[in-house]
């Protein structure tokens, strides 16, 4: 009844040698279920952590490997004899296609392009523009741009740590980077142990080198091996339960098990011998202004760092968690947290630069299915005790999505096999027949009464089902989930908050975990690589000097005058206590729609709409006191329905005689069809709305009504706040009053992991005004499935122009753009087609060629900053700074930051918890020629113009408005009445011969689309 989850044609590899000589199919071997429990037994606790069930059995001791014959090899019972495969090539033969790992985060160069960081094309220097800088009109190449001077003077110096720890190399240390090929392909936990037998037992061979490995096929070694050609042949014993019947079934009432050798060819071939002098030389600037970084050699070193955590730790992406690093903990709904450590080796000014971070991620919690789901699912917590009950309707839909693709072993019997879950059968468990292999058909739960004497007592619940293509059914109650795989769900709100308390540190706590890892015994520095390869990794944090900018100076409204602040608080916040918003607005027709709450909560909606009257007067925003209808009173079961829900505010809508400017809900609770409700009001009925929960106006306070009547004021046309002093007087060299500039985000969000079907959600905002440059609309469209290149900016941008034209009365002279969630190994080709897509928008006007500056911001980074001791941090006012983050202000452009290129890292925010992160800003393309000095200020004085807040924000606010827009478009495609979920595991399990169809965005209704509705 159980399939294993690697194919059945697993014939025994001696039987022929020419069928070994042969072509193996990929992954037709998979033994990664044995490895996992293997190495979590060894060196490694976390399985212990919260493990429900008994262990499985442990592993027997490790065999001998038992040497090969060359030719033909000889029956299993014969002794065998060992034969390695030597051969020496000429050096005029070297010459092998080079191999490389995709975990790696640095982007890999080829000779037709190669490009440090991902970005320097050398194909050709730039040449043909103007003075400006402007590209010509025929196609170029591109190269990042480089700094523009040492770095910025202004702000007051202020003394740092950066968790970076420098790398020193011997450049004259070479590395023999060697293709390994394992047939059959075994996953990368067995292909380490292979790499590990294999120095244990060949090291004469191998010349006594201790080499990294990355598990696919990539070995680097500092020392040359005796032979550029090696072939071994190694058994490793695997076991496993003996099959007998159909789909990995046993057959009787006791397991026989086995340790079943299985045999590997390895075969190790020499690549290419990296020189470290190229990469001390762009260290060093030593080199050409357009020479690439060299990315073999740093990719060997990435590799060698991480050699002995991987070996301790789960590798999950770039980061390694450990239960040895604070242990786990439940966040509930069968999910725990797990801590552990970034890192990751970069190019920095002051040479290589080993980044280390704490981090926190969700593990599936290793129990049992049954309790796994009453975990996950609300409407199953009673399950243990209503055996007999089924599911209907929409509850296996949850149960399969909850379900799909997690990886669990059976408790009936011993075994060390693993499966995937890829769905649920459509019949009950006491409904379910299978046909054994003599043609007998049989009942699922007689079945496993008869041979493992087991009643099942789920049997309304349906199976697991654990092959794709043929019927392979397990029992729930049977079914453990295997530890150490990642929570890919959409963690709840509550689980969210408990991870986030995990990985809230302050920066003290912080600043010893990481030093805790650079010091401990499964960090990067643990291991005997760092000597083998002439490595010497400092245990100290990098000490730097950074500067905190000054605030800008605001302009605010004071019942129909300007006046003027200063923050000056060392968060940088301000109030409005005595001084209204900038730019207020006459809101005189709007309604108010409830869904739920209880005849306390309905009853307390004339003094919500009182208090919210009088708060939006204090702040110079007129809000009529009654609104243009009655209160309308609906349940949450409108949610339910979407031609309900529409049909409600088309009511509402005809009552005001079409001419709605505001519709205020409040809602009981939050529910899934707040999209549609968000989607039917901005691209159907064209009206803004505001949201708000029943239990916040049960406590109404001054700062929740003051919050509220920001974002309507945004919403509906007015401004916050907007600079004292305007842009053209503050870099008069580059803006004037008379040339105006419009600043563009733009942002891409992509559905979730899980989520193989649905489009991807590009937004462009745009400013509208000049010179104030507060106000933005916005562009969003939908594009291929995890597509990060925007498809459709060409047009979005000649959308935004035109507006921006229709408003100001010209074009502007300077485009300032911000693209928010590019990695880095994605620059190069998003500066690359992205530039060119602006470009052609801006042919499309006659004559017009505007200097474009195009900056990459980063948030999802690990570099922190934090605060260096000093001669009185012993005093309790030294303490208490060491344990704050950073002032709002800092910026950092030197020592940590790219050796050629133009980036810096800013610290706009204060950080109320946690340690702050710093936002990195990197300029990928400067026609406009900024020196650090002038772009630096300009991006910190505007994050004090966003809307929704009177403190400065961690993000640009282009790139901040463009990723809001894009979850509001995210939101349009979701509906509550939709069969989504259907449609994406339909088109999951098919094999797709194509990518999966575009569903277009609704378009916005004409009333809204000049609004910053998405804020």
């Amino acid at each position: 009844m159980e399939e294993r989850e690697e194919p059945k044609n697993d014939r025994k590899c001696y039987s022929k040698a020419r069928r070994f000589r042969g072509r193996t199919e990929p992954n037709q071997y998979q033994y990664q279920h044995h490895l996992l429990h293997h190495s979590y037994r060894n060196g490694f606790s976390y399985q212990n952590g919260y493990q429900a069930f008994p262990g499985l059995l442990p592993l027997p001791p490790p065999i001998l490997l038992l040497p090969l014959p060359a030719t033909p090899l000889p029956h299993q019972n014969e002794n065998l004899r060992s034969k390695t495969h030597l051969q020496k090539i000429s050096r005029k033969q070297n010459k092998f296609t080079r191999t490389t790992s995709s975990d790696t985060q640095v982007p890999v160069s080829t000779a037709a392009q190669a490009v440090p960081e991902g970005l320097v094309q050398i194909a050709e220097k730039l040449n043909n523009g103007d003075e400006s800088g402007q590209m010509a009109s025929k196609p170029q190449a591109i190269m990042a741009a480089r700094r523009p001077d040492p770095g910025g003077v202004d702000g007051a110096v202020i003394p740092l740590l950066a968790n970076h720890f420098l790398v020193q190399f011997d450049s004259s240390q070479r590395i023999f980077h060697y293709d390994v090929d394992i047939s059959p392909h075994p996953s990368k936990e067995v292909a380490r142990m292979i790499k590990k037998k294999l120095v244990q037992d060949y090291s004469a061979m191998l010349s006594d080198a201790h080499p990294a490995f990355d598990g696919r096929r990539n070995l680097y070694s500092p020392i040359e091996f005796q032979y550029d050609k090696l072939e071994f042949f190694i058994r490793l014993p695997i076991p496993t339960a003996k099959s007998l019947l159909p789909m990995g079934e046993i057959n009787g009432t006791t397991t026989e098990k086995h340790e079943e050798p299985r045999l590997f060819r390895v075969n190790i071939k020499l690549v290419s011998k990296l020189d470290g002098q190229e990469l001390s030389n762009y260290l060093s600037k030593e080199g050409e202004d357009w020479t690439p970084l060299p990315q073999d050699y740093l990719h060997a070193l990435d590799i060698v760092l991480r050699e002995s955590p991987t070996e301790k730790c789960i590798p999950v992406g770039r980061s390694l968690y450990s239960s040895t690093i604070g242990g786990d903990k439940d966040i509930g709904g069968g999910a725990v947290g797990l801590r552990g450590f970034f890192q990751s080796l970069r190019p920095t000014q002051q040479g290589l630069s080993l980044n280390v971070d704490f981090s926190v991620t969700a593990f599936h919690e290793s129990i049992g299915i049954i309790p796994y789901l009453q975990k996950r699912l609300e409407f199953l917590r009673d399950l243990s005790y209503r055996k007999t009950r089924g599911l209907v309707g929409e509850e296996r839909k949850e149960v399969e999505k909850a379900l799909k693709n997690i990886r669990i072993f059976v408790c009936h019997r011993e075994t060390n096999q693993r499966y995937r879950v890829f769905s649920l059968t459509e019949e009950a468990t006491e409904n379910l027949w299978f046909r054994n292999r003599d043609g007998k058909d049989l009942r699922l739960v007689d079945y496993f009464k008869d041979h493992y004497n087991h009643d099942i007592q789920f049997r309304n619940l349906p199976c697991l089902q654990i092959s794709r293509s043929k019927p392979c059914y397990l029992p729930m109650e049977l079914c453990v989930v295997c530890e150490g795989q990642k929570f890919l769900g959409k963690l709840s709100d509550d689980q969210t908050a408990r991870i986030l308390k995990m990985g809230c540190q302050r920066p003290r706590e912080r600043k010893a975990i990481i030093n805790g890892v650079m010091a401990g015994s499964f960090g990067p520095t643990s291991g005997d690589h760092e000597s083998e390869f002439k490595l010497h990794v400092s245990r100290e944090m990098t000490q730097l000097m950074g500067r905190v900018l000054q605030p800008p100076k605001l302009k605010l409204g004071d019942r129909g005058h300007l006046t003027n602040l200063i923050p000056s608080r060392h968060d940088r916040q301000w109030n409005l206590l005595e001084s209204h918003v900038f730019e207020g607005t006459r809101i005189e027709r709007w309604a108010l729609i409830s869904f739920g709450g209880t005849p306390e909560q309905r009853a307390s909606i004339p003094r919500f709409i009182n208090q919210l009257s009088q708060r939006c007067e204090q702040l110079g925003i007129f809000l009529n006191k009654n609104a243009i209808v009655k209160p309308q009173f609906e349940s949450m079961q409108v949610f339910n329905s979407v031609s309900a829900l529409e049909s409600k505010l088309q009511k509402i809508q005809r009552a005001s005689s079409n001419s709605l400017q505001l519709l205020i809900c409040v809602m009981e609770r939050k529910h899934k069809g707040y999209a549609d409700l968000k989607r039917i009001a901005e691209t159907g009925i064209g009206v803004v709305t505001q949201c708000c929960l029943y239990p916040n106006l049960g406590k109404l306070n001054s700062q929740f009504l003051a919050n509220l009547a920001l974002k309507i004021n945004a919403k509906v046309g007015g401004c916050t706040v907007a600079l004292y002093n305007s842009l053209p007087s503050q870099i008069p060299r580059l803006f004037g009053p008379d040339d105006p500039a419009i600043f563009m985000g733009a942002d891409v969000t992509h559905p979730h992991p899980l989520d193989d079907f649905s489009p991807s959600i590009a937004a462009v905002v745009g400013s509208m005004n000049w010179p104030a440059a507060n106000k933005y609309i916005s562009r969003m469209r939908s594009q291929t499935h995890r597509q990060e290149i925007i498809q459709d900016l060409g047009e979005m941008v000649w959308e935004l122009l035109e507006d921006f034209c229709k408003e100001v009365n010209k074009l502007p002279k300077r485009i300032i753009f911000f693209r928010d969630g590019v990695s880095e190994t994605q620059f190069y080709r998003v500066l690359k087609e992205e530039l060119q897509a602006i470009r052609a928008a801006c042919s499309r006007f006659p004559g017009y060629k505007p200097a474009i500056t195009f900056t990459v911001v980063q948030k999802r980074h690990h570099t922190r900053l934090f605060p260096k001791e000093t001669d009185d941090s012993s005093s309790s006012a030294g303490a208490n700074f060491i344990n704050e983050n950073i002032p709002p202000g800092t910026v950092v452009d030197s020592i940590i930051t790219h050796p050629r290129e133009f980036d810096f890292y800013l610290c706009s925010h204060w950080g109320m918890k946690g340690t702050s992160r710093p936002t990195h800003y990197h300029v990928l393309w400067d026609e406009n020629r900024f020196s650090s000095d002038e772009l630096q200020k300009l991006v910190h004085n505007l994050c004090y113009t966003f809307v929704r807040c009177t403190k400065p924000v961690s993000l640009v606010p282009p790139a901040y408005y463009a990723h809001l827009a894009a979850y509001r478009g995210r939101l349009y495609l979701e509906r509550s009445d939709s069969t989504e979920f259907t449609r994406s595991s339909t088109a999951a399990s098919l094999s797709r011969a194509a990518p999966p169809k575009i569903t277009p965005l609704p378009r916005l209704n004409e009333n809204v689309k000049k609004l910053m509705f998405y804020c």
